[in-house]
C-alpha cells in the first residue's frame, strides 16, 4: 500500500497475533510514518495509548465522519 492509502484512521480486520494490543472491528488512529509504509507497516495508536508498528494487512483505511473525530484525542 502507499502512504496515500492510509488516512487518519484505520479499521482493524485481524489481530495478527497481538490480541492484547489490537481489537478486531475497532477503529484506530493512524500516525503518519512514510518509512513504515515503505516497509509494509502502519503506525497506529493501539490499546496501550502509544503509536506502534503493525503489518498493513491487519488494517483497512477508513474515513471517519467529522462527528466521530472528537472520540479520538489528538485527531
Amino acid at each position: 500500500m502507499t502512504a496515500a492509502m492510509f488516512t487518519d484512521f484505520a479499521l482493524c480486520v485481524k489481530d495478527g497475533g497481538y490480541p492484547e494490543s489490537l481489537e478486531v472491528r475497532k477503529v484506530y488512529r493512524v500516525v503518519p510514518d512514510a518509512d513504515a509504509i515503505r516497509h509494509g507497516l502502519i503506525r497506529v495508536v493501539d490499546e496501550s495509548g502509544e503509536g506502534y508498528l503493525y503489518p498493513q494487512d491487519l488494517f483497512v483505511p477508513i474515513e471517519l465522519p467529522t462527528a466521530g473525530r472528537p472520540a479520538f484525542p489528538g485527531a
